[in-house]
This record gives C-alpha cells, sequence and structure tokens, in this order.
C-alpha cells in the first residue's frame, strides 16, 4: 500500500495503539530516528564499549577522511574497491565508511561478510487491504492480498515467493479506487479463500521451509502499518487470535533511516529505492511486487553493511520499538491461531 498506507484512517474497533513515545504512528520523526540497530556485532566492538581502543581513533579519522570527499571522488574510491557505485552521496558514505571499519575491527570470516548475522531468513510482507479514496474515520481495512518475499540473508537473493487473494468479509465489493489502485479485481477476490483459510496456507508454506525450527527468521515491512494495524484488526474482524509468530518484526524504514541517517521523510518505498540508485520494479501496490522491491532494498542494505534486526513488536494490542540493546530472537515457528470465540 506503502503511500496510501500514510492515509490510514480505521477505526479503532477496540485494538489498542500505543499513545507512548514508542509507538511511530504518535511520534512522527523529522529527525534521524533513534534507534541506531547498526553496531557491528564483533568480539572488539563488545570489549571495549567506552571505545577507549586506539582502532576507533583509527576509524574516526577514516570517517573524517570520507566526509571531506566529493560525490566523484567517493564512486572512484568505491570503484576500486569493487564496491557499488550506485546511489546518493550520503548512501556512498556509509558504504564507504562501513567497508573501512570492517576492515579495521577485523571482522571474522565466520561472519560471511557484509551479510545479516542475526537471522538465516528474512521474510518481507506488504499487504494490500480494501481502500476508498476519503477513507471514512469508522472504515475498516480488510486484507485482500497476502504476499510474501523470502530473502537467504547468507547468499543475498530473493529464494522464494508467495501470493494468495484474500476474500473480504464486511466489505466484499471493492471500491472503484482500490480496484485501480492496487489492480486487484473484483472476481480476483470473490474467487478468493476468507483470510483464515489464506492463513493456513501461509503457515503451511512457513513450515515446509523448516522456518523457526531448523533456520532462525525475522519478518520484515515498509513501516508498522502491516503488522500492527491490517494483520491486527483483519485478526479482529476474521475472530481469530493474533498469530504470536508475526508479533516481533522488522521495519526496514526505521532500520533506513538509522543505518544511512536520513531524515525519516525519506523512507517511503519510492524515495529509498531512488536514493540507492535503483528504480521500482513491476506494478506499484501490486503486494507481490512492493514486497519484492521492499526485499531489494533489505538486500542492499545488508550488502552496505546493515545488520538487520527486529525493532517493532505487538504487545496487548499495542505498538512498540524494540531497543538495540534487547536480546535478538528470531520469530516463533509458525502455528495456525485459534479461533477467538
Amino acid at each position: 500500500m506503502d503511500e496510501h498506507k500514510e492515509n490510514f484512517h480505521g477505526k479503532d474497533m477496540n485494538v489498542k495503539m500505543s499513545d507512548s513515545k514508542e509507538d511511530e504512528q504518535a511520534k512522527p520523526c523529522s529527525r534521524i530516528c533513534p534507534e541506531d540497530n547498526t553496531a557491528p556485532q564483533t568480539s572488539l566492538s563488545q570489549s571495549n564499549k567506552d571505545f577507549s581502543h586506539p582502532v576507533y581513533k583509527e576509524i574516526a579519522l577514516a570517517n573524517g577522511h570520507i566526509n571531506r570527499m566529493s560525490k566523484e571522488e567517493l564512486r572512484i574510491k568505491l570503484s576500486e574497491l569493487k564496491l557499488d557505485t550506485r546511489g546518493v552521496k550520503d548512501v556512498m558514505k556509509k558504504r564507504l565508511k562501513n567497508h573501512y571499519k570492517k576492515q579495521k575491527l577485523m571482522q571474522s570470516a565466520e561472519e560471511g561478510g557484509p551479510t545479516d548475522t542475526y537471522y538465516d531468513y528474512i521474510c518481507v510482507v506488504d499487504f494490500e487491504a480494501t481502500c476508498e479514496e476519503d477513507n471514512p474515520p469508522d472504515f475498516l481495512h480488510e486484507i485482500i492480498e497476502f504476499p510474501m518475499v523470502l530473502i537467504n540473508t547468507h547468499t543475498l537473493q530473493i529464494v522464494d515467493t508467495f501470493q494468495e487473494y484474500v476474500k473480504p468479509e464486511l466489505n466484499p465489493q471493492l471500491s472503484d479506487f482500490c480496484v485501480k489502485l492496487t489492480g486487484i479485481s473484483q472476481e480476483m477476490v470473490d474467487r478468493a479463500d476468507p483470510f483464515p483459510e489464506v492463513l493456513r496456507r501461509v503457515v503451511a508454506w512457513l513450515q515446509k521451509r523448516e522456518l523457526g525450527t531448523k533456520a532462525k527468521y525475522a519478518f520484515l515491512t515498509d513501516g508498522a502499518w502491516d503488522m500492527s494495524k491490517f494483520l491486527n484488526i483483519q485478526c479482529q474482524i476474521s475472530r481469530i487470535k493474533y498469530p504470536p509468530f508475526a508479533k516481533k518484526w522488522i521495519n526496514v524504514r526505521k532500520s533506513y533511516c538509522n543505518f544511512y541517517k536520513v531524515p525519516r521523510t525519506q523512507t517511503k518505498l519510492s524515495t529509498m529505492l531512488e536514493n540507492l540508485g535503483m528504480k521500482y520494479d513491476g506494478r506499484p501496490h501490486c503486494g507481490l511486487d512492493d514486497s519484492c522491491n521492499i526485499a531489494r532494498i533489505a538486500i542492499r542494505m545488508l550488502q552496505d553493511g546493515c545488520q538487520l534486526r527486529v525493532n517493532e513488536r505487538m504487545h496487548g494490542g499495542q505498538l512498540h520499538s524494540i531497543p538495540s540493546s534487547a536480546p535478538v530472537e528470531g520469530a516463533p515457528p509458525p502455528r495456525t491461531p485459534s479461533s477467538r470465540d
């Protein structure tokens, strides 16, 4: 849904949304995001929390030199190092700084280089939901497309995808605006199964890939809306409990602005792609295409040295941020949630 999610006006419907400082919706971020999850996980950095080790002075000197480089100088240096030369100046600076930082900290070969060190797989989800051009305050968005894109963090490749349409229950007739925005026709949802049946197949798909059992994994979304609002409300509509395996996720917008040190205003999907030197591939607002493009951003961030980790969660029906100091945990094995009745 991307930009359309920014205009979400769904009624609470007894869904508690946090008004604390941790709630992303209650705290628009016009500056740099507060939670920085990019600290390298090395024994050197962990054993020198006061940064008194001489290596940190070397890193600071290298960073100062990189900050003074022009865009063309950055591109030349990245090319010499056989690193990606695409992206805006700030992205290239971060890429070069991270390269030298890893060298100085003598990152072990066992970590696999610039790849995610927390999870074996990252599962990208970007729902499409019912909508109107001017959503009334009491409009309840129902999920009509459930896509997933699976990233292998060791190979940095998309290795599998899942996509199913969902038949809405409360408002089975799609608005003309929704059809035009998402490309999902009335016939597609009429032929689809209700959400609980689709969710059962989602769980089976995840189980078949042994996620949460043999492989450590986490979900990743473009913002907080997919899990904290769309999935949360959909489960109440469908009278099923919120699935435990989806209670924690990586909000890639937070990770992106923390890692590249940019304002939250520069974290829309189209802007992130553009700043990384990429173009959108596919049809905007197609859930599967959006998920694939979000996955491309996640892969590029991993290549640039970002250690993506869970940074948001649902607890007691409320959205909370997860601090970078919290223990890193993967999502639990997927199970079909029980009925609320």
